[in-house]
């Protein structure tokens, strides 16, 4: 195991290097900044292009619907699901219906498991691995055949200490987090890191937000792993969180100590 996999963390501070066998390619457009890991024997200039029209394609959804419906992007509460959308546009619809929150708790998350399964496709059409890992601003979602380990980090003044490991077998998942502390995304907690495991990135996303709004002090850990397991039969499947000096872990979120 090592640590040349993604940190569940709302900074971009965190990014290192990928495996001698991959390969990253970095698209920011507008508010989006993906870190994308994929093979080295893809072409990265194909991928490059492909990949920067795509997520454009996607911005542009998004974009052309906020036009149409401002409170798509204002509300903080969960919007009627739409006759017709995009297909992104949906997910982040349902998710924040899931989990009690607006739509764009669940854009990040959204843009990424879009952005992994085009990367996944695109790889596999030219006979290479499939195995991609994209993170967007702290949120990834990862397609694996091998076992990875995503190092949590809490604290970005301390290096991180502790993983989860991500089984072949589970994948592919999303992680997601948010912090009421750390990085620029809305919350109305004070919680060091809510971090969330769910096979669609969208619903992990906002679940995080959910779970880090609920993180008003050390007492209230207990609350949202409480929260965490009766969501399981929405699409939970995990949830780490740290509040004060207060930790809190529930689900298939197995622990690791990550090597020096």
């Amino acid at each position: 195991m090592s640590r040349d996999t993604p940190y569940a963390c709302p900074l971009r501070s965190y990014r290192g290097a990928a495996r001698p066998e991959e390969q990253i390619l970095q698209v920011i457009l507008e508010e989006s900044d993906l870190r994308i890991v994929f093979s080295s024997r893809a072409d990265h200039e194909f991928m490059r292009d492909s990949l920067v029209s795509y997520i454009a394609k996607l911005r542009g959804e998004i974009t052309l619907w906020m036009t149409l419906y401002p409170e798509f992007r204002s509300s903080l509460l969960p919007l009627p699901l739409p006759d017709k959308a995009p297909a992104l546009v949906t997910a982040m619809y349902a998710a924040a219906q899931a989990m009690h929150v607006g739509p764009f708790a669940a854009v990040a998350g959204a843009i990424a498991q879009a952005a992994a399964e085009h990367t996944h496709q695109l790889l596999i059409n030219g006979g290479l691995p499939g195995d991609v890992i994209v993170e967007n601003g702290g949120d990834v979602f990862i397609i694996s055949e091998v076992e990875r380990v995503a190092a949590l980090l809490p604290d970005p003044e301390n290096a991180s200490e502790l993983g989860i490991l991500l089984k072949a077998d589970d994948m592919p998942l999303g992680l997601c987090s948010s912090s009421g502390l750390i990085g620029h995304s809305l919350s109305f907690g004070h919680g060091n890191l809510a971090t969330v495991r769910a096979q669609n990135c969208a619903l992990a996303d906002a679940a995080a937000t959910a779970y880090g709004n609920m993180l008003k002090n050390k007492k209230s850990v207990t609350l949202v792993l409480e929260q965490a397991e009766r969501d399981q039969r929405k699409g939970i499947e995990g949830v780490f969180v740290q509040c004060e000096e207060q930790i809190g872990i529930w689900g298939n979120m197995e622990l690791v100590p990550l090597s020096a």
